[in-house]
Formats: structure tokens, C-alpha cells, sequence
């Protein structure tokens, strides 16, 4: 951080009437933490960092190691929009974790993201991202969700009747700084997206962390609640974060090749190679609740099969062909993440696919543009076209011994990560859920 960053921040506090600032980081499993300072405190955060207590943070420190330093990124400093009249001014910004002695804390997330960019931008690569974040609107967060509407994919009104919180939410990030490319209501019932523009990965980590709120926030002022949930609604499709990424030279999209008749380059085909090759092991990450994997079913729009297309939605990784010739459109699409991962990991592990796969050579075979969902299991067999991981237990024996998963994320997170992962999965099997009662109390 320069001085010039700094006294810009400490200005806009002034300018602005801000009456407190929220430091913001996420624990492993991408979780919001936050904690407020004033104005008089700002000079001494962003020279020193603010101290707080990292044991009590999910996949962070263990008691004898707790202090940690809060480092606030003066970058990412906006207003928040939500407070009306009469209530408190409130900004934030973004922190890097950091040890007592000023190095940077290997359980941070967003650290684990800046060190995958470091080894791109090594490699002569900045990553773009351009997630499609979909999300529901419930009437309240009780047991048995209650949609608001009926609506469909880019209904309108009458069905459509969130689209005033779609608005409104569109306007909030929008004064954030946060590009919006456009919004609409999605296939299932009272189920939206909010896609973002592309942008360096780090920034749109950040962004995807304050969309995910400011749904939620601007949901909550209208009376109704927002959820993330990949898989809400039995019946209903689940919500993704399809995942639009490319590799780029300064403006040089190095995925395009004009003369290729995928418009691919070997760059591009590489990367996409990698992610496919890697798609398994680093499922448990982009997918990482066992509510994760009840979207990631055959019939519901979610791909669960290991392939690459152009025009076939139920291939994993699908090229667009909305503009061929267009070099900066040139981009793959990662199917299989949901909006409740952590996107600061997330990117890290579809990166550190991608740049093996270009480090590696890796060749990508021909596309798939058959609806694999019709294909019988013998025809993907012969095909070579594999599946994902078909629950949380199997992503985690497939993330377990993957050293691609554990370079992308460090030790501490891996580890943390995988711990907190059999926990999870452990307490759900030994779960008795209403439907066995239903089904099997009377008959067995």
C-alpha cells in the first residue's frame, strides 16, 4: 500500500461523513466475517492492521497461535448502500490476514487466490472470471421454503415478482462499482441471477462476496429472505455459478486463435484440457456442501458428466458461441461450481487446472454436442466421458489425494478444508432424515 492510497481513503472518510468502517475476510468455507472501527481508528488499521482473535474463526488458527492482524486493502474501500435515513454512514473494505509479525497468514483465502495469481501472472497470464451467480427468493427462512412466485426462465410480471429486489440489488452493486452485465429471472420457481462482468479474478472474488450479501441485505429491507442453498426445491433445478474465465496478455485474449475452427487457441485448448482432466479432484471445492451434490444430479440442467462443448449445455465445460469472431469473447465456461462455495478458492483451484493443463501440454480431444444425458451408461463408457464425484464422502476422497488441490490452496487450507469436510459429511450420515421414517418406519 502507498501513501497516496492511503491519504485517498482517509479523505473520502472525511468527505463522505462516514460514521464507521467494516473490515471484511472470509473464514475457509467462505463465510462473511466482519467487525466495525471508526473513522479516529482508520490511520493506525491501514498502517498496522487491527489485531482479533483467529481461534474462533472456521478453519484459521488453534488457541496458542490466535492473534492475527487484520490488514485492510484501501482498494476495495466503497460505501455500503443499504442504511436509509437517519441511520449510520457505513463503508468497507477488504482485509489481508496476516501473522504478528507482518507475513501473510496461510490459512487466508484471499491470500491462497493472490498466490494462484502470482504464479499466472509468472507464466505471462492475468485471470479473468465472470461468474453467473443464481439464487432463490423465499417468502421466510423456515423448514419448508415457500416461493414467491411461479415464474420461469426471463418471465416478466405478472409471474416475475421479484424483479424490484432484482432492480434494487442491481442498483446497490452498481454503486459499489460492481459491473453488472445483466439480470432475469431463471428456469425454476422464484429462482434469479445477477450476472456480473468480467474481471480480474481477485476483484471479482471480492465482488462475488459483496453480491452474495447485498442480495441477502436488500431481500431482508423488502421483507423476504434470499439463499444461496444449491439445491432448495425437490423437483426444481438447482443454482450454479457457471464460471466464464480466460487467460489474457495485457489485452491480448490468449485463448483466441482466428484460424481454429473452434476459434481455440493452444493455449485456450490446454486450459480447457486441465480443467476437465482436474474436474474430479477439485470438485469438493467449487461444490462443497452436501447439498452441493443433490444439484449435481442427471435432468436438471446441472452437469454431472466430464466433457467439453460448444453449443451442449450438459457438457462441463462448454465454449460460447454468442460471438465466434470476437477475440476478447473467447472464453470457457465451467459449469459444475454453486454459489455457496468460496469464490476465493474456487478460482484458485479452476486456475491452478487450467495453467497445468498449459503447463503440461495437455491435448483436448473433441468436442461432445450430443445431449449426454440421453446417452445410456455403456455409450459414455466407450465415449471416455466420465462423471463427477456423486456426493459430498466421494469429492472427498478424490480432493484427498490430489496434489494439484493441496499446491492450489497450501497446507493449512487443504488440510482444514478436507477436516472440516469429513465433519460435515459425517454428521449427515448418521442423520435420519424425514423421508427414511416416511418410507421405511411403517414397512420395516
Amino acid at each position: 500500500m502507498n501513501k497516496e492510497d492511503k491519504e485517498a481513503v482517509l479523505k473520502m472518510i472525511k468527505e463522505q461523513n462516514v460514521d464507521f468502517i467494516r473490515l471484511w475476510f472470509t473464514d475457509v468455507l467462505g463465510f462473511l466475517k466482519s467487525f466495525e472501527i471508526s473513522p479516529d481508528e482508520l490511520d493506525e488499521a491501514l498502517s498496522e492492521g487491527m489485531g482479533f482473535d483467529g481461534s474462533s474463526v472456521e478453519g484459521y488458527a488453534r488457541i496458542e497461535e490466535s492473534d492475527m492482524i487484520a490488514k485492510p486493502d484501501p482498494s476495495t474501500y466503497t460505501l455500503l448502500p443499504f442504511s436509509v435515513d437517519k441511520e449510520p454512514k457505513i463503508a468497507r473494505m477488504f482485509c489481508d490476514i496476516q501473522e504478528p509479525d507482518g507475513t501473510p497468514y496461510a490459512g487466508d483465502p484471499r491470500q491462497a487466490l493472490k498466490e494462484n495469481l502470482r504464479k499466472a501472472k509468472d507464466m505471462g497470464y492475468d485471470f479473468y472470471v465472470g461468474p453467473e451467480l443464481e439464487y432463490f427468493y423465499f417468502k421466510d427462512a423456515k423448514a419448508e421454503p415457500m416461493a414467491l412466485d411461479a415464474g420461469g426462465y426471463f418471465d416478466l410480471t405478472p409471474h416475475d415478482v421479484a424483479s424490484p429486489l432484482r432492480t434494487d440489488t442491481v442498483l446497490a452493486l452498481e454503486k459499489m462499482g460492481i459491473k453488472v452485465e445483466f439480470s432475469h429471472h431463471e428456469v425454476a420457481p422464484s429462482q434469479h441471477e445477477i450476472d456480473l462482468r468480467y474481471d480480474e479474478a481477485l476483484s471479482m472474488a471480492d465482488a462475488a462476496m459483496t453480491y452474495r450479501l447485498t442480495v441477502k441485505e436488500i431481500a431482508i429491507k423488502n421483507g423476504v429472505f434470499a439463499s444461496f442453498m444449491p439445491k432448495p426445491l425437490f423437483g426444481e433445478n438447482g443454482s450454479g455459478m457457471h464460471t466464464h474465465q480466460s487467460l489474457f496478455r495485457g489485452s491480448e485474449n490468449t485463448f483466441f486463435n482466428p484460424d481454429d475452427k473452434y476459434h481455440l487457441s493452444k493455449i485456450g485448448k490446454s486450459y480447457i484440457a486441465g480443467l476437465v482432466r482436474h474436474a474430479r479432484e477439485i470438485c469438493l471445492v467449487i461444490a462443497q456442501w452436501v447439498n452441493s451434490y443433490k444439484r449435481l444430479v442427471p435432468g436438471y440442467e446441472a452437469p454431472v458428466y466430464v466433457s467439453w462443448a460448444r453449443r451442449n449445455r450438459s457438457a462441463l465445460v462448454r465454449v460460447p458461441m454468442y460471438k465466434p469472431k470476437k477475440p476478447k469473447a473467447t472464453r470457457a465456461e465451467f459449469r459444475c461450481p454453486d454459489p455457496a462455495c468460496n469464490p476465493y478458492l474456487a478460482f484458485s483451484v479452476m486456475l491452478a487446472a487450467g495453467l497445468k493443463g498449459i503447463e503440461e501440454g495437455y491435448e483436448l480431444g473433441e468436442p461432445i454436442e450430443e445431449d449426454i444425458f440421453k446417452m445410456s451408461e455403456n455409450e459414455r463408457r466407450d465415449r471416455g466421458i466420465d462423471s463427477l464425484p456423486g456426493n459430498l464422502g466421494e469429492a472427498i476422497m478424490e480432493t484427498e489425494k490430489s496434489q494439484l488441490v493441496r499446491d492450489a490452496l497450501g497446507d493449512h487450507i487443504f488440510e482444514k478444508f478436507i477436516e472440516n469436510k469429513k465433519i460435515e459429511w459425517d454428521n449427515y450420515r448418521i442423520h435420519v432424515s424425514r423421508y427414511e421414517i416416511e418410507k421405511y418406519l411403517p414397512v420395516l
